[in-house]
């Protein structure tokens, strides 16, 4: 871990002129911001990193972002991980990844001691209420962002409707759409074919000044981005034993029908097969929650996706509502509050440490492989199906939101739930429009739409236009 020792190294020999005291201000700036689920998040980053900042490329963050899709956990919390590495080292990536959960992990603590002691509160569902319209608009603004970049041909375009056919219509599986994606993007890659080949320029459109880093390191890698086997066996050795020390500790003392030793082994195997995005995961883990470990009651996993959707940070974290209210209900010789607080933390830490690991030792394999054009290609193919996956994210989020009730339509080959317009909430459709034209047409920034959907849907619940 001697690259920890960064903060009073010459900026020169890391290739670049932005301190880690700016970073850290940037990366806390960018988890307050980082409302709207993977989307919204990736698109704050890349405004703020790409476009504002200028600290990487288009290209380069594009590169990382492709790797990170093909991780299981968090991409967008692993995006970050990954850029603060490549700029300040390990220190700089875990500066990076830690802030990004932090004001999610305070949140959604704060909203599980709310919930309950207290059970829903009217005036927390009217709070929600006016941000998941919020959210929305977000979501679809963050997606047309990463759309206007990736789709640059028909072909990619073609790619993100079919993602986006196969898996809302027909519910094929996340990893599927990847894989065959990544296959089509490699065979084009090979042939030579233009419609795959990632474009090299810097920032938007590929012109203007280049981006810091590049501009300081040009094509090179810097040196702590080389990998080497003693690195990768460095790296391996310290995350898998912060990882899975505390699981192993925690099976031996209390035994594996403990329900600390069972948050720590399931959180644990999610972390590892999380591909496909939050929602991917998150029906299997409220079945087994529900059904197996009796941890929650049915609906309550929707309020806590209704906390993380709403709050800033990865969708993920509403692991760690699961994990409060588990240990919550079961909480032993601790006092209530205290045991689903330590479960909370307990769900949140098997569930990040591992994102660490995984950009620690495989990003310097993906540099290295940064001007692999075949890779590039597969890369590129992946993040357009990537955009069709955003996109049903996005309308899954519309139904869920905008309408009460959803109707199942499941007339193999299809399989897929549409909205009962019937039951479609005028209030709920008034404020998201609302928000997307302040978005889409005035420019209205995040914050300011978040704070003034927030307003309205607590206006609504005082004048009882919403129970």
């Amino acid at each position: 871990m001697a690259e920890l020792s960064v903060v009073g190294q010459d900026r020169s020999e890391l290739g670049h002129t932005v301190s880690l005291r700016e970073a850290f201000w940037t990366w806390l700036r960018v988890a307050g911001l980082s409302f709207g689920g993977p989307a919204g998040q990736i698109a704050v980053m890349h405004r703020i990193l790409v476009e504002e900042k200028r600290w990487v490329s288009e290209e380069r963050f594009l590169h990382a972002l492709n790797y990170c899709m093909l991780l299981p956990g968090p991409e967008a919390q692993q995006l970050a991980t990954y850029i603060g590495w490549l700029m300040h080292r390990t220190l700089g990536g875990i500066i990076a990844g830690g802030l990004f959960v932090v004001p999610g992990i305070i949140a959604i603590m704060a909203l599980s001691y709310v919930y309950a002691a207290w059970g829903n509160v009217p005036v927390i569902v009217a709070l929600f209420f006016g941000l998941k319209a919020a959210v929305l608009a977000i979501v679809l603004e963050a997606g047309f962002r990463i759309g206007r970049r990736a789709l640059k041909n028909r072909v990619m375009i073609g790619l993100a409707a079919l993602a986006f056919i196969g898996i809302f219509f027909f519910n094929v599986p996340f990893p599927i759409i990847v894989f065959g994606a990544a296959c089509i993007g490699f065979v084009g890659g090979v042939l030579g074919l233009a419609a795959f080949q990632a474009s090299n320029g810097h920032g938007p459109g590929g012109t203007g000044r280049p981006a810091v880093v590049d501009a300081m390191l040009g094509e090179e890698i810097p040196e702590h981005a080389r990998p080497t086997v003693a690195r990768a066996l460095a790296v391996s050795a310290i995350w898998l034993a912060l990882w899975l020390v505390p699981v192993i500790a925690l099976l031996a003392t209390l035994g594996s029908a403990n329900v600390f030793s069972q948050i720590a082994v399931f959180f644990s195997k999610m972390a590892v097969v999380t591909f496909g995005g939050a929602y991917a995961v998150l029906a299997y883990v409220a079945q087994q929650a529900v059904e197996n470990y009796h941890w929650l009651k049915p609906g309550e996993m929707l309020d806590g996706l209704g906390m993380a959707e709403t709050t800033p940070g990865p969708l993920i974290m509403v692991l760690q509502f699961v994990g409060f209210m588990a240990a919550y209900r079961d909480p032993g010789p601790l006092a209530p509050m205290m045991a689903g607080t330590l479960g909370g933390l307990l769900a949140t830490w098997v569930t990040f440490t591992p994102c660490f690991l995984w950009i620690f030792l495989g990003a310097p394999f993906v540099e290295v492989l940064r001007g692999n054009k075949a890779l590039n290609a597969a890369l590129s193919a992946i993040t357009a199906a990537v955009v069709g996956v955003v996109l049903n994210l996005a309308i899954w989020f519309a139904i869920h939101s905008v309408f009460r009730e959803t109707v199942p339509v499941r007339a193999f080959p299809l399989s897929f739930d549409a909205p009962n317009f019937l039951t479609v909430d005028p209030w709920a459709l008034a404020l998201s429009v609302a928000a997307a034209i302040a978005i889409f047409r005035f420019k209205v920034g995040m914050i300011p739409t978040l704070a003034a959907c927030c307003i309205a849907g607590i206006v609504l619940y005082v004048v009882g236009a919403i129970a």
